[in-house]
């Protein structure tokens, strides 16, 4: 049973100290997620990260924070709009030096309608467009993650190509950009649109997995319900994430936290997960 993967879980500071004992019995991954509000990072955001830090002490596992996104695509092609976007990004970058957090995760630019339309251009005039935009928005963010040691992850929305975000991340060619994956955001593609099972993301994403939101959902809507509660076939899930070697960090991101520790049961009832 000690060798099942070793779940994580997303939470705001003021959740944590619920879940403290466990987080810190057994250094598990932790996605703080109070710093992708726009209010809080132009506040007073070391209040709420020193909270954190008090909670966490003697905490030695993987530390990240979901950075902004809302309204902040990082393919935006006005270039007003794209320096707000770059100081945005900046800023969560700030945080993650504070608090000591080794990972981001950003939304992908990518739309259903970017499926349907891309290949309506000549050639890869369409693909390159999307791509020097979020390099204009990103190169000065991806050399200041790399300068303080923090992988952005670049998370699955309404992605139906499952490719397409680890082409993202690999034009950076930095290890300060890799790949996030959603199984509620996959399932709700599989469901709504047409796209492979969460299972095949995983494996079309391979070893520049870093990151997963684990959820359970219906195919319809992002409804981050707890594990089991919906459709998605997690035994497949599981078998697809054993064979990265990327170790990726799994964090149950769930609308009610109460769910977290179910969420845990039920897996590990399974044998999947711990």
């Amino acid at each position: 049973m000690t060798d099942l993967p070793l779940l994580g879980a997303a939470m705001k500071t003021s959740e944590l100290a619920e879940f403290q004992d466990f987080i810190l019995s057994e250094n598990r991954d932790l996605e703080l997620q109070d710093f992708f509000d726009a209010d809080l990072l132009n506040g007073d955001w070391r209040s709420v990260a020193d909270q954190a830090r008090t909670l966490l002490a003697g905490y030695t596992g993987r530390l990240g924070i979901h950075g902004p996104f809302w309204g902040l695509s990082i393919a935006n092609p006005d270039p007003d709009l794209r320096a707000v976007i770059t100081r945005k990004f900046l800023q969560g970058l700030e945080v993650c030096e504070y608090l000591g957090a080794t990972q981001m995760v950003i939304h992908s630019p990518y739309t259903t309608w970017d499926y349907n339309n891309l290949d309506n251009f000549p050639g890869r005039a369409a693909y390159d467009r999307v791509l020097d935009n979020c390099h204009a928005t990103m190169d000065a963010v991806v050399r200041r993650a790399q300068e303080t040691g923090v992988t952005m992850v670049v998370e699955n929305i309404e992605d139906k190509d499952p490719d397409i975000r680890r082409i993202l991340a690999d034009s950076f060619n930095s290890p300060s950009m890799a790949v996030s994956i959603d199984t509620g955001h996959a399932q709700y593609a599989y469901g709504s649109t047409g796209a492979g099972p969460a299972d095949f993301y995983v494996r079309r994403a391979g070893n520049r997995l870093e990151h997963v939101h684990l959820q359970d959902a219906d195919g319809h809507a992002d409804r981050h319900w707890g594990i089991g509660e919906g459709t998605i076939r997690w035994h497949e899930v599981f078998r697809a994430l054993a064979e990265l070697t990327s170790n990726p960090r799994l964090i149950l991101e769930l609308r009610d936290k109460s769910q977290i520790l179910p969420s845990v049961e039920w897996l590990k009832s399974r044998g999947l997960a711990r």
